[in-house]
């Protein structure tokens, strides 16, 4: 089938899962969509072993997307930018220490800890993987989604503060974990005795730096364009050439994309609501339009990952491993949040309760962001097996994390009240 009869039939199954989803099922979309799309998938897979040409026809359709490159060249800039520009800046800004040391410490230190765990523990499974993979694992599995948390976390009732740390932090670690990711694949490419540090250092620094100036630049310039006019159809097309433009910018440079695009939606996002940018009727259309970018890429995203099982060969032992990597994942999570916000404790300023943690902790979901970079990884590499346990990780994360989240931080008491309890309360 061609591009355009692909992306048609994803509409439709998308539009139909989140209708049944909405009418029947009633779980948070993304939960939802995904849980429907694994269902779909397995229900498929049954079907194949029977040769059902039609379902025979669709597994090779669903084989020839490239998930990696729709979901790291196409929607993740997209989706960051909706993210990000709908961030309380203000909010963001009195929380930059915690969420910047959870993304700058945090992200490396989880890497760390998870490529050790995975490096000890994979020969009991009969996986012996050398250590320069196990980083590689713990590179893309290590950073929070923000395409998960965004969809999932907001709806779950957390209070205002502890709902802008682990958003905020989810936008900055996302970048900062594609960065850590590409620095490793490079060493593991070239091989680790010839990779020198000022090379990887080199590498990091444009990513980073390069990425976080390019966001800066424009989201200024774009919020400068809006400044001087007042028509929401060009407001919102000049956004919207704001994100392709830029994203194929930073492909080009070789810098991140993802760290662009969170820096230019927090800008455009400062400056049209506290800078005046922007008349009300073309805030409302501009929001309202993100909005609608974002509802739809994630519901094709979750969609996508669902049906990934239908051509994803994960053997048994992959599946015990992909078990026992989520204990290990959520354990180096544990450390990564607990131990630099024990750090800022030292600061009278800043307080952090223990619930605050635990629920950062279950609270950093992984979801498209981690299959795709899996995905992305060469054909001369242990890639089945790190897609496998990948794909366990995320789907347990996103079904079993996300529906629990709301539930945990209402037993820990640290749930806000919903409104209409509010008011039976006024």
């Amino acid at each position: 089938m061609d591009l355009y009869t692909a992306l048609a039939l994803l509409l439709v199954l998308a539009a139909a899962f989140a209708y049944v989803n909405l009418r029947f099922l009633k779980m948070p979309t993304a939960i939802g969509l995904m849980v429907l799309g694994l269902v779909a998938s397995l229900a498929l897979v049954g079907l194949a072993r029977f040769d059902v040409k039609p379902v025979l026809k669709f597994a090779n359709l669903v084989n020839k997307l490239d998930f990696s490159t729709i979901v790291m060249q196409v929607m993740l800039g997209f989706l960051l930018f909706a993210g990000a520009i709908h961030v309380d800046t203000r909010s963001l800004g009195r929380l930059r220490w915690p969420v910047g040391i959870l993304a700058l410490v945090g992200t490396p230190l989880s890497t760390g800890i998870v490529a050790g765990a995975m490096y000890l523990m994979l020969p009991w499974f009969g996986l012996p993987t050398p250590f320069i993979y196990c980083l590689l694992f713990g590179a893309l599995i290590s950073p929070t989604d923000p395409v998960a948390v965004l969809s999932i976390l907001t709806k779950a009732n957390i209070p205002k503060a502890l709902e802008t740390k682990i958003v905020g932090e989810s936008l900055f670690n996302d970048g900062v974990g594609v960065v850590l990711f590409v620095v490793t694949l490079e060493v593991a490419l070239l091989g680790p005795g010839d990779v020198t540090l000022s090379h990887a250092l080199g590498i990091f620094l444009r990513e980073t730096v390069g990425g976080l100036v390019l966001g800066t630049v424009l989201g200024l310039g774009t919020g400068w364009l809006l400044r001087t006019i007042d028509n929401y159809q060009v407001e919102v097309l000049i956004t919207l050439a704001l994100v392709a433009g830029g994203t194929a910018l930073a492909t080009r440079l070789h810098t991140s994309g993802p760290l662009a695009m969170v820096m230019a939606g927090l800008l455009v996002g400062h400056f049209s609501r506290t800078g005046g940018v922007l008349s009300n009727e073309s805030q409302n259309y501009v929001d309202k339009f993100w909005e609608l970018i974002d509802e739809v890429l994630n519901a094709l995203l979750f969609v996508l990952m669902g049906l990934e099982v239908l051509v994803l060969h994960i053997p048994g032992r992959t599946v015990l491993a992909g078990v026992a990597a989520i204990g290990v994942v959520l354990v180096a999570r544990m450390v990564a949040v607990a131990l630099p916000l024990g750090l800022l404790r030292i600061r009278s300023t800043f307080k952090v309760s223990d619930h605050g943690t635990i629920v950062l902790t279950w609270g950093g979901l992984r979801g498209g962001l981690a299959v795709a970079l899996a995905l992305s990884l060469p054909a001369s590499m242990p890639r089945e097996l790190l897609v496998g346990i990948t794909y366990v990780v995320v789907v347990f994360s996103i079904i079993g994390q996300g529906l629990t989240i709301g539930p945990l931080v209402r037993w820990l008491g640290v749930a806000q009240p919903q409104p209409e309890e509010v008011e039976k309360h006024a």
